[in-house]
């Protein structure tokens, strides 16, 4: 795979942002603890923003633009700092990692947002682009995968799949919405639809499975849904990678 142009530090070790959005920082701080472990372990230098990095998300979703805006200009012009030095920007979270990649040229312009755009990478995009990086083997490992809806609709989820099925995963991908959809799912009148959605798919699926079976949801809403409906938890890719690495 082509590599990615990064800073690198006088031993070599080339630099990658880690953005702890609000959902990784606040409610899935593991989520971001493994994501360092997997990055060093991929032989990155970890960087993490000086201040908190919104994307406005909330304000999107609930038609606040204006906010949106205002928010996002701000977290633009504090990323573009590590774009403009050729360091890549990792997002955990996939529907903020959406808004980086998409909602900001499409709410700020591209003259604006475009360099930290190019910059964002999902965390298997950035692996799948790291020169002689090999993921821990996955064998005998079955994966049940969600993919969040931004995820695959905004940046793709074939570098996910790529690197699970490399290293040797058994993976069962899944399509459709889990339903909760952010705000959505937890506003009156919605729960019977957000159900109704989760039970196209996903809970099937997830009853289907084998105890041992590997539930990976990247998305906050995905992993909410599932402990608000079924008896199994999700994880994100990052943690199920850090388990899989050797013990320091």
């Amino acid at each position: 795979a082509s590599g990615v142009a990064q800073a690198s530090r006088a031993d070599g070790r080339p630099q990658v942002l880690l953005w702890a959005d609000s959902f990784t920082n606040n409610f899935s701080p593991d989520v971001g603890k493994a994501a360092v472990r997997v990055l060093e372990g991929a032989g990155y230098e970890v960087l993490i923003p000086g201040k908190p990095v919104c994307c406005g998300l909330t304000w999107i979703s609930t038609g606040q633009l204006d906010s949106a805006r205002k928010i996002l200009r701000s977290s633009v012009e504090t990323l573009k700092e590590y774009a403009e030095q050729g360091i890549p920007i990792v997002g955990l979270e996939p529907s903020c990692t959406g808004v980086l990649r998409s909602d900001s040229i499409e709410l700020l312009g591209r003259a604006v947002a475009e360099q930290v755009a190019s910059a964002t990478h999902t965390l298997a995009e950035l692996l799948a682009k790291t020169p002689d990086y090999e993921a821990p083997s996955l064998e005998g490992t079955t994966v049940v995968a969600q993919p969040h809806c931004h995820h695959h609709a905004v940046m793709g989820w074939s570098p996910d799949a790529a690197l699970l099925e490399g290293a040797g995963a058994s993976l069962q991908k899944l399509g459709g919405c889990c339903g909760l959809a952010g705000n959505f799912g937890v506003e009156r009148g919605h729960y019977e639809v957000s159900v109704a959605v989760a039970e196209q798919q996903l809970l099937p699926a997830v009853r289907a499975a084998a105890a041992d079976a590997v539930v990976l949801a990247d998305g906050y809403s995905c992993r909410t849904q599932l402990e608000d409906l079924s008896e199994r938890k999700g994880i994100h890719l990052a943690q199920l990678l850090a388990e899989k690495l050797p013990a320091k």
